[in-house]
């Protein structure tokens, strides 16, 4: 899936810019990416990781054949896009006049987004900084921050945009409240 009329990403070793996106991000992340793809005048590259199955196999069309870790799940094996996640990144980047493509990716998210780096040649990868609450405390906490992983099991440079930060006198979100 493309945008733009590009037809697709190019050849590997396009050097774009790879994106981490999941629904309901906010659309800084997209947005700084999409900016540096235009300053850098390369495609950018969408691509959004279902932890919830694991990659079997994948095909040079893009195409992801991937089955559920949890036997109850069905077992859908082409990975489509998530089409709700597809309108939001057309409406944030069509008529910005940089090309872009989709990627849906399956597994460990640092580790699917490195292999696509890969692939791609990327030359950064954009990530957000995880969500706030105790549902992203606790996804960080057992699973680690992508952007720490990324950024220890990868060469590329990895660019992380904050999505709430927080002011010098606030608690950070991993520390504990002052009692």
């Amino acid at each position: 899936m493309s945008g733009n009329g590009s037809g697709g990403m190019g050849a590997t070793g396009s050097g774009g810019v790879l994106v981490a996106v999941v629904p309901g991000q906010p659309t800084v992340v997209l947005d700084q990416a999409a900016r540096l793809a235009d300053d850098l005048d390369v495609p950018l590259v969408c691509a959004n990781v279902d932890p919830n199955r694991y990659l079997v196999s994948s095909y040079v069309d893009g195409t992801v054949v991937a089955l559920p870790y949890d036997p109850d799940l069905p077992e859908v094996e082409d990975e489509t896009f998530d089409p709700e996640l597809e309108t939001d990144i057309r409406a944030a980047l069509d008529g910005r006049g940089v090309p872009y493509s989709l990627k849906q990716l399956a597994g460990d998210p640092a580790w699917a987004l490195a292999r696509l780096a890969d692939e791609m040649d990327a030359r950064y990868i954009v990530v957000g900084t995880r969500e706030a609450g105790l549902r992203g405390s606790l996804r960080e906490f057992f699973n680690g921050s992508v952007a720490v992983h990324l950024a220890h099991r990868q060469h590329r440079p990895v660019i992380v945009v904050p999505l709430a930060p927080v002011s010098g006198a606030q608690t950070l979100p991993w520390e504990d409240p002052p009692v």
